[in-house]
């Protein structure tokens, strides 16, 4: 369903609202957070309504070990190579979704873990 406003009116949902919904020119967008491993160009499990919650689940995966799932690089280089976390915000009321921002977040290697955005702004 679609929401109809004013089109010279621009609300945004309250940070702490689970809806995630913005209006604009008069059309509600819903947005949707998703993890990608940018040097494999591999999208991770799962989707997030939240930024907080993607934020969340990069944090869990920088407390786990660089050589086991799902830190481990895809390739037949791994023990040398590593991944990089980014959290990619997309509109999910068009199709195909539309990309919105991607930020780089975490990277995971046998050097160690190195937050490139920090975890605690979000």
């Amino acid at each position: 369903m679609i929401q109809r406003v004013a089109p010279n009116k621009r609300l945004e949902a309250t940070r702490g609202s689970r809806s995630r919904l913005k209006l604009f020119g008069g059309l509600r967008r819903r947005r949707m957070f998703i993890i990608e491993d940018e040097q494999h160009a591999e999208p991770q499990a799962g989707e997030f309504e939240l930024i907080a919650d993607a934020v969340a689940e990069l944090k869990r995966r920088a407390m786990l070990p660089w050589d086991q799932p799902p830190n481990v690089a895809p390739c037949l280089s791994w023990r040398t190579c590593g991944r990089t976390y980014e959290i990619i915000e997309y509109d999910t009321s068009v199709r195909p979704w539309k990309e919105l921002r991607r930020t780089p977040y975490l990277e995971v290697s046998c050097a160690g873990v190195q937050w490139l955005s920090s975890p605690d702004l979000e």
